[in-house]
């Protein structure tokens, strides 16, 4: 694996406890394992070691080289009784031993409850395999796509645009009575926008692990609030609304809606995250950095006369937070778009899935908040937008 050189490291291993490792998610493929590691040696082919017969076919199903419990001691670990940090290392020193590598360091990367990975790394040690940090080499390897990734991920961006589509169709339903917006006969709340995308991505078997974000006026001031469900909607404020379904992956997208006249202060914060979301597609290509298209983005909007965290570090008014971020088996991962990205995890290579996501907030009892985001595929012959939905606030304007 790449970087073994750097953490002085003879292998990577990768665990993953109870299923759902975000490390491991790329060597399983569709197969659905609880406690497992991957073993990259130095030299060689990837090795996948699980713990009870009853998986062997899923481990059977991702075509990787195995290390069956038999192999790798399970039951005598089990049976002598030392615990889970016993185990463990039982069972992975025994993986060093079976596929030939030398005592030395080991990168680590993935999870495993925190107790019993303490216990086994001092057993490793003193068996003369110390582990050092290998979360840096396992995020890199996860960084550019696949083919078969970027399908699941345009899957999923596919039904992220239904859910879109619907809201539209929803707040262009939507009349206002009152000061108050009512939808079929009923005061439009964000529970009931929070129920129609939920069931699109139940038919489209996508969950929600990280909620999502349907957030009018001033709560959309605040980047991350997910909006109050109880709330009704009103004409004339803005509405956030940010959704990140997940199947095998992620998708993100992000869009900005407003019913009825908007007031001017949110007419012109629209006009100019528009133009930083087009000059960002511009900019983004192989070879670009994500710090230098986060520059950019400042110096638009800062030309507009908002904050941003280049003229006014820590600002929570204007514009407050990154252009974007990889996206793949975690909602967040590399490329980043931080000045402190090492020049690998900077580095926008074709492969790449990333969010371009300009942005501008109010949080004042008047405020608003302003995000527009698109998932991008970087390409050597130009970028797929997944996520080619219009920028209008009025959901009217969606047809």
């Amino acid at each position: 694996a790449e970087g073994l050189d750097a953490a002085g490291a003879g292998a990577l291993l990768i665990v993953g406890h109870g299923g759902g490792e975000p490390d491991l998610a790329r060597f399983l493929g569709r197969s659905h394992l609880g406690d497992a590691f991957v073993l990259l040696p130095r030299e060689g082919a990837p090795r996948l070691g699980y713990f009870t017969p009853m998986e062997r076919d899923e481990a059977a199903a991702t075509g990787l080289a195995l290390l069956s419990p038999e192999e790798l001691d399970v039951a005598r670990w089990t049976r002598d009784g030392g615990g889970a940090g016993a185990l463990l290392a039982g069972v992975v020193g025994q993986a060093m031993l079976r596929t030939g590598v030398a005592p030395g360091p080991v990168a680590i990367a993935g999870s495993w409850p925190a107790g019993a990975l303490v216990e086994a790394a001092a057993r490793l040690a003193a068996d003369g395999y110390p582990l050092v940090s290998g979360t840096g080499i396992a995020l890199r390897l996860r960084k550019r796509k696949s083919a078969v990734e970027i399908e699941e991920i345009l899957r999923v961006a596919s039904a992220t645009c239904e859910a879109f589509r619907a809201l539209a169709r929803v707040l262009a339903g939507a009349e206002a009575r009152d000061g108050e917006l009512w939808y079929e006969g009923d005061r439009l709340r964000v529970a009931r926008l929070k129920r129609e995308v939920a069931s699109i991505f139940a038919r489209h078997e996508l969950t929600q692990p990280r909620e999502n974000i349907l957030s009018p006026g001033e709560e959309g001031g605040v980047p991350h609030t997910t909006g109050t469900p109880e709330r009704v909607l009103k004409p004339g404020e803005s509405l956030i609304a940010d959704l990140f379904p997940k199947g095998r992956l992620f998708a993100d997208c992000t869009r900005t809606f407003c019913v009825g006249e908007p007031p001017e202060k949110l007419r012109a914060a629209h006009a100019a995250v528009v133009e930083a979301l087009r000059a960002a597609h511009d900019e983004t290509r192989p070879g670009a950095r994500g710090w230098d298209l986060q520059k950019t983005t400042c110096a638009i909007l800062g030309g507009h006369g908002f904050a941003t965290p280049i003229s006014d570090p820590g600002t929570l008014v204007g514009y407050v937070h990154n252009l974007g971020h990889g996206v793949g088996y975690e909602l967040h991962e590399l490329p980043s778009f931080k000045e402190s990205a090492s020049a690998a995890e900077g580095l926008l290579e074709a492969g790449d899935v990333v969010t371009l996501e300009p942005g501008l907030y109010d949080p004042s009892p008047s405020g608003y908040g302003v995000r527009l985001e698109d998932l991008v595929v970087i390409g050597e012959d130009g970028n797929e937008n997944l996520t080619a939905l219009p920028y209008e606030l009025d959901p009217r304007g969606w047809g």
